[in-house]
């Protein structure tokens, strides 16, 4: 609970229509034990502040953590995604406004009809709610949750939501989804708890600490970051945890600490790191799993009503904004090939597993956009350039005259879905390589409506 001797709580709040500042007044300065009236008055402005998606909460108000709460309430019959906030709250939205120089639609209709493993479905339903950015939990209104309501089989253990075959992470990809249908039915909501329980108290842990993507062993992998930490955040505010929110932060660092490659292009990540699996190549596709995991859960940080109040968020942030900054950086500096991320960053030969291809080079793209919008000071116009140019290479051909996406909406060529060290580019429609598309679409439409990025 915040200390109610905050006089002042200003929040710079950007919307559609133009800047203002609101200013909420009225607090007591008396200690957090001689007026309980000011402390629900602070509470409730908190709630208030949650569902108001569409601003952006200060992040250099005056601030102060009571040394004897960390928590505040939030209200558990609406919890809405943070990362499409903005769009969620346009009058007559439409989610295709605008031609990122290809047929969208097509790709995005594929993206929904390809997936057929568990990590797909959770990445198939995040693209479809940030696509569609709808405020309501209602299955018949909401595509997302209607899509991920249909692809969830309950289980037990990590494998309450699907089955991970033998993956940690992965169910956890469908959490989020999980969270906001348990609003409604409590059987989701129990599957979500306990995704989350064994997440954080049965799954493996590697010797620094970091939970194991695996089930078996503790072995860690880059995908991991896209599937579990965001939805252990979004979990985390859901039960007004801040201890948890932060043990979150620190799991990405944690995993930043093993990952983080400093020899041919310092700052991006390795594949996989353990006993089984070993891949300690720089896979595009792996960092932008997680680059935009991390966006994720720096979007929740951000947006978050209580954690502004306590003494580690601007670290946190900070941290966050410059993990993700390092893996974008390093793709900036790697080598391209016909305009497109390598399937490996520092493999130059084509014909082995350095082609260009479509999956991380529209990832990271997709972060860039985001990042323009969550942190514009770190990711300026040069970081938006770099992403444009990608997005107008998938509206182009390549080196024989190919469509990049094809009359019918195949994102092409992708890295093979289920091997990333087939050295042959796959062009049957990637499950996930479609979906990253739409996530760059839909981070790049979003940027465009708040005025960073341009509709061209």
């Amino acid at each position: 609970m915040v200390n109610s001797g905050c006089v002042t709580v200003k929040l710079l709040c950007s919307r559609i229509c133009g800047d203002f500042q609101a200013e909420i007044q009225g607090f007591s300065q008396d200690s957090v034990g001689k007026d309980q009236t000011n402390i629900k008055q602070c509470t409730r402005t908190l709630r208030l502040l949650r569902f108001n998606l569409a601003r952006k909460l200060c992040p250099n108000c005056n601030q102060r953590e009571s040394h004897q709460h960390n928590m505040v309430h939030i209200s558990r019959h609406k919890v809405l995604p943070v990362i499409g906030a903005l769009t969620s709250t346009l009058s007559n939205f439409t989610a295709f406004p605008f031609s990122p120089g290809f047929d969208i639609q097509k790709v995005a209709s594929l993206a929904e009809s390809l997936p057929s493993h568990s990590w797909e479905y959770g990445t198939a339903s995040e693209a479809l709610m940030e696509l569609y950015n709808q405020n309501s939990l209602s299955l018949d209104n909401v595509k997302s949750l209607a899509y991920a309501a249909s692809k969830i089989q309950f289980g037990t253990g990590i494998n309450s939501l699907v089955d991970g075959d033998g993956a940690a992470g992965d169910p956890a990809s469908l959490g989020i989804s999980a969270i906001l249908l348990g609003k409604n039915d409590s059987a989701y909501a129990d599957a979500a708890d306990a995704t989350a329980y064994a997440l954080l108290n049965v799954v493996p842990r590697f010797w620094n600490g970091a939970i194991s993507h695996r089930v078996s062993i503790p072995e860690l992998w880059s995908d991991f970051i896209y599937m579990a930490p965001p939805f252990l955040a979004y979990y985390a505010v859901d039960k007004a945890n801040a201890t948890l929110l932060k043990e979150v932060v620190r799991q990405c660092g944690l995993y930043r600490q093993i990952m983080q490659n400093q020899t041919s292009l310092p700052g991006a990540w390795m594949h996989i790191i353990g006993p089984q699996s070993q891949d300690a190549g720089l896979w595009s596709t792996g960092n932008g799993w997680a680059a935009a995991g991390m966006t994720r859960v720096l979007a929740t940080v951000m947006k978050a009503p209580f954690v502004q109040f306590l003494p580690w968020y601007h670290d946190a942030v900070y941290d966050l904004t410059q993990w993700i900054k390092e893996i974008v950086d390093a793709a900036r500096n790697a080598s391209l090939d016909g305009g497109l991320l390598r399937n490996y960053l520092d493999i130059t030969d084509p014909t082995s597993l350095g082609y260009g291809e479509i999956s991380g080079s529209s990832l990271l793209a997709s972060v860039v956009y985001r990042m323009a919008v969550l942190q514009p000071q770190a990711f300026g116009k040069e970081y938006i350039a770099w992403a444009d140019a990608i997005r107008m290479v998938l509206g182009g051909v390549d080196a024989s005259g190919n469509p990049h996406i094809t009359d019918a909406g195949i994102a092409t060529p992708a890295v093979n879905p289920l091997w990333w060290q087939d050295p042959t580019p796959f062009t049957g429609g990637s499950p996930e390589g479609q979906n990253f598309v739409v996530l760059m679409y839909t981070a790049w439409r979003d940027c465009v409506f708040i005025g960073k990025c341009k509709s061209k």
